[in-house]
């Protein structure tokens, strides 16, 4: 649920706090007084896109910032935590953003930097915003598939089924290429193959180069070595005139002095602690110099292995480091064209995948066929209070001749008015039908999933009177289990709010401000009074007002 929202130098608005509470929040105001601002800013906490013309004028940035309780929202909390971007306050979140006028742009979830797609991740989780032209949107074919999809819980079934498509036309437009071109493709295969049969050989790891030629510097200069190590030990400790007989020596004399004056105690322990470092430097080179041996043999067998290595890498135009990488190219691509067996393992590739894009289109069909009549008959009682009584809503599923990227069938909304046939809604509703087909739609898909936040933003236009005061208790029964936001040029459904805000705009010193406030008792009764009367508000309006606010409180 949202709590709050705060901006500052945002378009026309200064500075502004808003808290929120539960059920039915409407936002009524003058044209123009800016009511879509706060809709347009929480937009784009949620990940929508800016430009530096939000930036209030004659300012450097705009901020943004909401928080957001989670309990009701699981799903939220688990995306939270999956990121990395959880509070301490496992119930909590606050979405922040900044946009100055070199554009740019900076977003923040639980104070830590957070990107656009990140704020829309967790944003769709938690917010359902509708739009003033949600309703023509739903004439699209692909928005009525994903209504259907929603209602039937079948989107992870949808994208599966998008995805399989695509990896099956993915692999028959290859067979089919293979076909076209089977001579060359038979030999760039056979040519992969002898390749990697060649480097194979070798059995090369990835890190084995880097350790051959290691290996190679110490057995090379070997000799050097074990001379320059009997060298040091010969004067750190084996010969007669040694490092550690003189530290030893060293160390007695001060000793013996530290019992007259401690201050020569600090001494003492810096050339105890010397001693013990030499000593281990000592007993470190001593096990160097026992493993090290000359060794031609094995100088010879690491030359040769080397010597294989680098006539390959010469060949294939590599460098030897980078033939493991080179080998495990080539079997991806020769994978791609069939591996050993060429054209059947792709054919039977190209068959799998047909498969199994088949099975999960029959599975999508049947979510589907379930589904659509029980979603057309709640968006037809839906329909009935909204003067839509004698029309009722279809959805058609039309098998498709060809399996496509959305399954095996078309999906289309149709209404029908009275005894006559349904048609596309395209072709038979008007705006304000649509509209009103629309809300209801709105309102059954907002019980179904778990997001407890929805914004309307004026869905009512195009309708009033009786239906007006219907669409208000809708959205006002909607509130009683999920949080609504909506902003109405309506009395009727303003009256039904919760919660009642008012956006106002002003010409001030600093310029045009705009402003939002709660209203008290009296106050609503006035603004309602104004959303019903017009320029002139009259005694009679205010009890027309209050009359109908009393009557929504009392139902």
């Amino acid at each position: 649920m949202l709590l709050s929202l705060r901006l500052k130098n945002f378009v026309i608005v200064d500075a502004l706090e808003l808290d929120f509470a539960a059920g039915l929040t409407v936002l009524t105001g003058e044209t123009g007084a800016g009511k879509s601002i706060v809709l347009d800013a929480l937009g784009l906490l949620l990940g929508d896109r800016a430009d530096t013309g939000i930036v209030r004028h004659g300012c450097d940035r705009a901020e943004l910032a909401a928080e957001f309780e989670l309990g009701d929202v699981p799903a939220a909390s688990a995306w939270l935590i999956e990121s990395a971007l959880a509070d301490d306050d496992a119930n909590r979140l606050v979405l922040r953003r900044t946009i100055d006028i070199h554009g740019k742009n900076r977003a923040f979830i639980n104070g830590s930097p957070a990107t656009l797609a990140q704020l829309k991740g967790v944003g769709e989780l938690l917010v359902d915003i509708h739009g003033q032209h949600a309703h023509q949107r739903l004439l699209r074919a692909e928005v009525q598939r994903q209504v259907l999809d929603g209602y039937a819980d079948a989107e992870a079934q949808a994208v599966a089924m998008t995805v399989a498509w695509r990896g099956w036309r993915r692999l028959a437009d290859e067979l089919d290429a293979a076909h076209r071109n089977a001579a060359t493709f038979e030999a760039e295969r056979e040519r992969l193959q002898w390749q990697i049969d060649e480097v194979s050989t070798l059995s090369l790891s990835d890190d084995e180069w880097s350790t051959l030629q290691a290996e190679h510097k110490r057995l090379h200069h070997a000799a050097s070595l074990i001379d320059g190590v009997q060298a040091a030990l010969m004067a750190l400790a084996d010969g007669d005139d040694n490092c550690q007989a003189w530290l030893g020596s060293a160390q007695h004399h001060i000793t013996e002095l530290a019992a007259y004056d401690g201050a020569l105690g600090e001494a003492q322990e810096l050339l105890a602690s010397t001693d013990a470092q030499l000593a281990e430097a000592v007993n470190t080179l001593r096990r160097y110099a026992d493993a090290l041996e000359l060794d031609p043999q094995r100088l010879a067998d690491v030359e040769a292995r080397m010597d294989a290595i680098w006539r390959l890498a010469r060949k294939y135009r590599s460098e030897p480091e980078k033939l493991p990488a080179l080998l495990a190219e080539w079997h991806a691509r020769l994978d791609t064209l069939g591996g050993r067996d060429g054209l059947a393992r792709l054919e039977a590739d190209v068959l799998a995948a047909e498969t199994r894009a088949t099975k999960l289109a029959a599975e999508l069909s049947s979510k589907r066929a379930k589904a659509a009549p029980k979603l057309a008959e709640a968006v037809t009682r839906e329909m009935r209070p909204l003067a839509l009584a004698d029309s009722r809503f279809e959805i058609a599923l039309t098998k498709l001749d060809t399996l496509s990227a959305h399954g095996a069938e078309s999906i289309e909304f149709l209404v029908g008015h009275g005894d006559a046939p349904a048609k596309p809604m395209a072709k038979i509703v008007s705006g304000g039908e649509l509209s009103r087909i629309s809300l209801a739609l709105q309102v059954i898909a907002a019980t179904q999933g778990g997001i407890s936040t929805f914004v309307f933003d004026e869905v009512d236009v195009g309708i009033g009177g009786r239906v007006a005061e219907i669409v208000g208790r809708l959205l006002a029964d909607l509130g009683a289990n999920r949080q609504v936001l909506c902003i109405t040029h309506l009395p009727q459904v303003a009256a039904c709010g919760h919660q009642h805000l008012q956006v106002s705009k002003a010409n001030t010193a600093a310029g045009i401000v705009s402003a939002v406030k709660p209203l008290s008792s009296d106050e609503r009764i006035e603004e309602i009074a104004r959303m019903l009367g017009g320029v002139e508000i009259t005694e009679t309006t205010r009890r027309h007002a209050a009359e109908l606010l009393d009557l929504v409180q009392s139902a």
